[in-house]
Parts: structure tokens; C-alpha cells; sequence
């Protein structure tokens, strides 16, 4: 008896095979349209700006994170905001009572700018040395500064500030002398600072690139100090300075500064520049050096003058040195 063939049929496929290949169909189809279509991925599209919450005045926002800021230690400034010129040291002339080559010699430190603080001329009678305080007329305690140099026999002179090169860009203090100026106004103005500080024995320029390069400024500014018995000293704020020439000319006891000490405000370059000024003292038998009231040169200054005399130096008034 014949066998029937068997029946060939494909196996169907389950239900939830489908829906699991439907179901990565759409995954590949959402993930190949965002990469076509996303906004960030179209040529000339820029992404999108973050926001930035507004603040309503008066109502505190979130604190913003910001970057560490390192300390300084707080150096307090000069009132007064000025700008220096520092020529090259100046080559002192050789003094009559000493000699190039000599092995001591004397030195005068000039205070200068002092006027704006009385602390700043406590801590300097302090160190107990023979000083000069250069006073700026009109600063806040400028008359108290020089009543307390009288009580300590600190000598004082009148700092008379001078238009500096690049005036008006350069400040000047209110009071200053101007190249502009005629001979009366100069001289009515600085007889009136000299009346301001009775117990001054000199006067020396504050600022002045400009003005002490003016003979005839200078001689009349000169004048009246010629006739209040006051000495005279070049700051030597340019190098063409005609100061200490008119003042030699007109028979008034003078001077010139050799050195500043506090171009920077650095401890050991302080020292570099007194140390200057000693070895020019010690050559040439005398020196001037000048220096300003900054916490940083009062501190050198408190640690390095007691010890000069070892060193073969005086310590003077400046009005020693004048001739």
C-alpha cells in the first residue's frame, strides 16, 4: 500500500520575535534621524548661547564662583600720587675738609615729601640719627610734621614742588611753581611758603624736570630764598638742571643730590643705593642721598644707618654740606 509524502511547511515565526525586531528597527531609525536632522550638525548653525539668569535689584542672586585671588600685604600709598624723575647718580665735588680716596667721610639723608602723615616722622626720629625732613607744603599735617621736628632737633626744609616735564599729564601739587609764571608771582609764592615754615633752614625742589631747567625761573625763586638766609639743594630731577648753578651765581650757600635711595621699593635695593652713597661719602668725603616717608625705606633706613659709623661714616644735618 502506498505511503502518502509528508508535507513540507516553514516554521512561522513567533510573536514576540516580531515585535522584537520591530522594536530595534525603530531604535536604528530614531538614532539615524537624529544624527540627519539634529540642529547642532547642520552646516551655518551655531549651537545655541547658554542663558544667563537676570538678577532683580535687591534681591540677592546665587554666589558666582570665582577665581583665588592671592593677598598682598597692604602698603599704604602717599597721598599725593606723584611721579618721579631719577637721572643717573650725581658725582659729588670734592668737599674742602676732605679728599678722593679718604676713609670716612659724612653723609646727609633728605626725608623728602614728608606731610602726610605724623607717623611717618615718629618712626623716622626713631632711629635716632641725624636726618633732614624735606616738607611739602599744603600736605594734611605739614605744620605738625615740622612742629615735631623742632621738638626732636630734626632739621627741616621747605620740598618746593616745581612743574615736572609732561605737566599737566604728570600731577602737580596745586601750589607748584610754573614755568609760565612771572618773576613777582614766583616770588610772592614761595616767600609765602617760607612764612608757613619759620623753623626751615633750607629748601630743596619737589619734582622740577622742567622748571630747574629755567635760569631765569630759578634765579627768581632763588632770590628770595637769598633773602631769607635759606640754603639751597638741587634735587637734580634733570640732568640739565640749572639750580645749583644759578644759586652758586647768586652767592647762596648750596648743594646737589648724589643719590636716591627708594627708586624701588625693595629692601636690597634700598641697600644698593645706600651703599652707593656711602662708598661716594667715603670717596669724596661727603654725599647727599634723598629718599621719600615709605613704609619700606623707613624700615631699611631703621636698619642699616645706626650701623654707618663702623663704616667710617657721619650721619649729618644737610646743611652741612652746603657751601
Amino acid at each position: 500500500m502506498a505511503v502518502p509524502a509528508k508535507k513540507k511547511f516553514r516554521k512561522q515565526p513567533s510573536g514576540s520575535r516580531v515585535a522584537a525586531l520591530v522594536l530595534l528597527l525603530l531604535i536604528v531609525i530614531a538614532v539615524g534621524g537624529y544624527f540627519i536632522f539634529s540642529p547642532a550638525t547642520k552646516t551655518g548653525m551655531t549651537p545655541r548661547k547658554p542663558e544667563f539668569s537676570r538678577v532683580t535689584p535687591g534681591i540677592p542672586g546665587a554666589p558666582v564662583p570665582q577665581a583665588a585671588i592671592l593677598e598682598q600685604p597692604a602698603i599704604p600709598l602717599p597721598l599725593h600720587n606723584k611721579q618721579y624723575d631719577y637721572p643717573a647718580p650725581v658725582i659729588p665735588e670734592t668737599e674742602k675738609h676732605g679728599s678722593v680716596g679718604s676713609t670716612s667721610g659724612r653723609l646727609a639723608v633728605i626725608i623728602d615729601d614728608m606731610g602726610s602723615r605724623l607717623s611717618e616722622a615718629r618712626s623716622l626720629a626713631a632711629i635716632n640719627v641725624p636726618l633732614t625732613f624735606a616738607i611739602i607744603p599744603g600736605l594734611p599735617v605739614d605744620k605738625e610734621v615740622a612742629a615735631y621736628a623742632a621738638t626732636k632737633n630734626i632739621e627741616t626744609m621747605i620740598h618746593i614742588p616745581m612743574q615736572p616735564k609732561g605737566w599737566p599729564a604728570k600731577r602737580l601739587e596745586a601750589n607748584g611753581l610754573l614755568v609760565s609764571m612771572n618773576a613777582d608771582d614766583l616770588q610772592i609764592r614761595v616767600a609765602g611758603f617760607v612764612q608757613q615754615f619759620p623753623g626751615a633752614v633750607g629748601v630743596n625742589n619737589h619734582m622740577g624736570s622742567e622748571f630747574t631747567e629755567h635760569e631765569e625761573q630759578m634765579a627768581a625763586v632763588l632770590q628770595t630764598v637769598k633773602e631769607n638766609d635759606l640754603f639751597f639743594i638741587d634735587s637734580v630731577t634733570s640732568a640739565d638742571s640749572a639750580g645749583l648753578r644759578v644759586a652758586q651765581r647768586m652767592g647762596i650757600r648750596s648743594a646737589r643730590r648724589n643719590v636716591f635711595l627708594d627708586n624701588e621699593q625693595k629692601r636690597n635695593y634700598i641697600l644698593g643705593q645706600l651703599n652707593q652713597a656711602v662708598k661716594m661719602a667715603r670717596k669724596y668725603g661727603s654725599a647727599i642721598a634723598i629718599c621719600h616717608p615709605h613704609p619700606a625705606t623707613i624700615a631699611t633706613l631703621a636698619a642699616s644707618l645706626p650701623a654707618l659709623a663702623s663704616q667710617g661714616v657721619r650721619l649729618v644735618p644737610a646743611s652741612q654740606l652746603v657751601r
